[in-house]
């Protein structure tokens, strides 16, 4: 999505936690490595005008809120990891357009690791 004059891109990276995700039985028994990274887009015009906290979105709000959530579940699916994380950031009714990645580092043999990207946007 593009940046209009006025709205804010707020980037989370690389946010590292442990959760059960999987479906082998290695992957039930043991929590796991993954990497979350945001983006979201909200209108800022408010918050740069008056400088002031109240009007900006509050990040630390939401990554504790997606800290609580994927640490304190287990997941199956990558996908419905992702899913469950843009739904937290999507519940803030500031925000227009978010897209959230998961990683799973050493998900394949060869490979540094699989991700999954959705997005979710409101006019």
């Amino acid at each position: 999505m593009r940046l209009e004059p006025g709205m804010a891109r707020i980037r989370v990276k690389d946010l590292r936690l442990r959760t059960y995700i999987g479906i082998k039985e290695e992957e039930v028994l043991n929590k796991q490595d993954v990497l979350i990274n945001l983006t979201i887009l909200y209108a800022a015009h408010q918050a740069v005008a008056e400088n002031a906290i109240e009007r900006a979105l509050n990040y630390r709000t939401i990554t504790k809120a997606i800290i609580a959530h994927v640490e304190g579940n287990r997941f199956a699916l990558l996908e419905r990891l992702t899913q469950e994380v843009l739904d937290l950031v999507m519940a803030h009714s500031e925000v227009r357009y978010a897209e959230v990645e998961v990683d799973k580092p050493h998900a394949l043999r060869f490979a540094e690791s699989v991700s999954i990207t959705l997005a979710g946007h409101r006019e």
